[in-house]
């Protein structure tokens, strides 16, 4: 196997696009608010890296107005929570032993993804499923989401890079390692990027997720999770489940391999 010390690319704060009258951006995100306007959602689970449909549909509609329908999504229960973490533990060996330049170029990939052909996509969601303004949602779901990502790798890097000093003799190093299971991320209603980041980072770090977006953000987290798998991201790192909140926490706080949570609140 070749090896090698790598340098990262240079990371950069993504620039915000202005979205102004005749602007070719501007022009592409209205055609897609159109498209996605007409609605025929149907959003499955993402479980070990496959689509899980159950039939117990829910619907998705625009925060700003509730009679417009966009389609549904598959509600899961205590089992679908179980399957999520059997997926995330099966997965976890083989990523966490996966080298940090693989795991880097994985969330990189996404993050060029997400700043290229995904951005009038990911924008548009955001308008429409969280009543975010052109502007609003750039700065959001666009380029914090890729500062994320990108910098995020900037930060592991920095974190392995501690190290202690050695004696005259001896070589100390620090060796720095996944937690032991899986992690639950629980994302909220109002940001792409952190409903992004809440499962990136972990995962980025050599864990394995269990992850529950807001009932209100399903739409924008389903699209981050085409967009990792798209990248490159394995089969069971990150395991999407739309699930009742106390379903969710009976199941996971319970769980012998739970190691961590990541959430946040405002």
């Amino acid at each position: 196997m070749s090896k090698g010390i790598y340098q990262l690319p240079e990371v950069k704060n993504e620039p915000v696009k202005s979205y102004a009258p005749g602007s070719p951006e501007r022009k592409a995100l209205k055609q897609k608010l159109e498209e996605l306007n007409r609605g025929g959602l149907d959003l499955p689970m993402m479980i070990g890296g496959k689509e899980v449909r159950t039939g117990n549909l829910q619907n998705i509609c625009p925060p700003h107005n509730h009679r417009h329908l966009l389609g549904h999504y598959h509600q899961g229960d205590k089992n679908h929570l179980q399957m999520a973490i059997d997926a995330a533990l099966k997965a976890k060996p083989a990523w966490e032993a996966m080298s940090w330049e693989s795991r880097a170029a994985i969330f990189l990939k996404a993050a060029e993804l997400i700043a290229g052909p995904y951005r009038t996509t990911f924008n548009a969601v955001t308008m429409i499923g969280q009543s975010k303004n052109a502007y609003q949602s750039e700065i959001d779901a666009v380029c914090e989401l890729v500062d994320f990502y990108r910098y995020n790798v900037r930060n592991m890097v920095e974190i392995y890079r501690m190290q202690p000093n050695s004696s005259p003799g001896i070589w100390n190093r620090m060796v720095w390692r996944p937690l032991e299971g899986f992690i639950f991320a629980l994302t909220p209603f109002n940001f792409t990027s952190i409903a992004g980041n809440l499962g990136g980072a972990p995962a980025l770090m050599g864990n394995t997720v269990v992850w529950k977006p807001s009932k209100r953000a399903v739409w924008p987290a389903h699209l981050i999770m085409e967009v990792l798998q798209e990248a490159g991201l394995p089969d069971g790192v990150i395991n999407l489940v739309y699930a009742d909140g106390r379903e969710a926490a009976e199941v996971v706080f319970n769980h012998r391999e739970f190691a961590g949570l990541h959430f946040t609140g405002s």
